[in-house]
């Protein structure tokens, strides 16, 4: 089809989670409560690692970092999902939508190595304890926080560019809560081959490398842990990790089963539910994972209640 007769696309119409008039305000009531709680749980998340003295340490660098990633990943999509169940037209700009794509994989591939570094760290610190402080050093946890961001913010531009470079001139309309990848090129006119090759190298390569680190790593850490002779000092190092194991599960768990699902299993309903899952609800557990089973994040948080000026204070 020649250029000039396709209408240029201005806006997208995003379907939401249920296109059900009924269940519109219990959603609102529901995701908007799950986004105070994301709000809250991952900015006391980034108060306390900040603020309090004896959270100066690797483990709670990695996790003020993912708390602010979960803060970014949930809130790049959660204010236009929370509006759209109030109103009648539920629209996106063509940019809006070209943001809010390039900020989910800005978040969602640097949440990815963040959870790969914070089980390196671990690794480190459980099974090379005398050289935990050289290897995983400041400066090193800067460096790689630092790599990080740049990977995931080419990693975005790259992917949202490849998208938003094919002709939309047919349907506007996404099946979806948020502009997400896949269903986008669904509604291509243009050939998708391109894009989609990027798509799926992308997010192959990314899971790959970053589950190779987190199993190798959890691997040596449970060959450590039996190797360790008292009962106590077994239980002390499965501690350390354990709310990182929990996290790591919960996360790679979602994606796995939304990618390596069977094509004749596989529906955009599923793949709406599983976003739900990892873009608002592991957000939301996260601060929870880390700090019910954690005792220095439950001793931090006692001594800001306790006196909040005093911590301040001590940065």
């Amino acid at each position: 089809m020649a250029p000039g007769n396709h209408t240029h696309v201005t806006e997208f119409i995003l379907i939401g989670v249920s296109d059900h008039p009924e269940f519109q305000i219990p959603f609102f009531c529901v995701f908007l409560m799950v986004y105070g709680l994301t709000l809250a749980g991952n900015l006391g998340i980034v108060i306390l690692t900040s603020v309090d003295s004896q959270l100066q340490t690797p483990m709670y660098f990695f996790l003020k970092h993912l708390a602010i990633i979960n803060l970014g990943n949930s809130s790049v999509i959660a204010p236009k999902m929370l509006v759209n169940f109030l109103v009648a037209k539920k629209t996106i700009s063509y940019y809006g939508c070209a943001v809010q794509l390039g900020g989910f994989l800005v978040f969602i591939v640097a949440e990815i190595f963040v959870l790969a570094a914070m089980a390196y760290d671990r690794y480190v610190a459980i099974c090379s304890p005398l050289l935990y402080r050289v290897v995983v050093s400041p400066g090193i946890c800067l460096l790689l926080m630092a790599l990080i961001y740049t990977y995931s913010l080419t990693t975005a531009l790259t992917v949202s560019s490849c998208v938003f470079s094919m002709s939309y001139c047919s349907s506007n309309v996404i099946n979806h809560f948020y502009c997400d990848n896949v269903p986008l090129l669904a509604l291509s006119c243009s050939d998708t081959y391109i894009p989609e090759t990027a798509v799926f190298t992308f997010s192959g390569t990314n899971l790959f490398f970053s589950m190779i680190v987190v199993l190798t790593s959890y691997f040596n850490i449970i060959l450590a842990i039996l190797r360790i002779r008292s009962s106590e000092g077994q239980q002390k190092a499965f501690s350390t990790c354990a709310s990182h194991m929990m996290a790591v599960t919960v996360f790679y768990g979602t994606l796995l089963f939304m990618y390596l699902q069977p094509g004749t299993n596989h529906s955009l309903d599923t793949d709406k539910m599983a976003s739900v899952f990892y873009t608002l609800v592991i957000p939301m557990l996260n601060p929870l994972i880390y700090s019910l089973r954690n005792k220095d994040v439950k001793d931090a948080l006692k001594r800001f209640l306790d006196n909040p000026c005093q911590s301040f204070q001590s940065v």
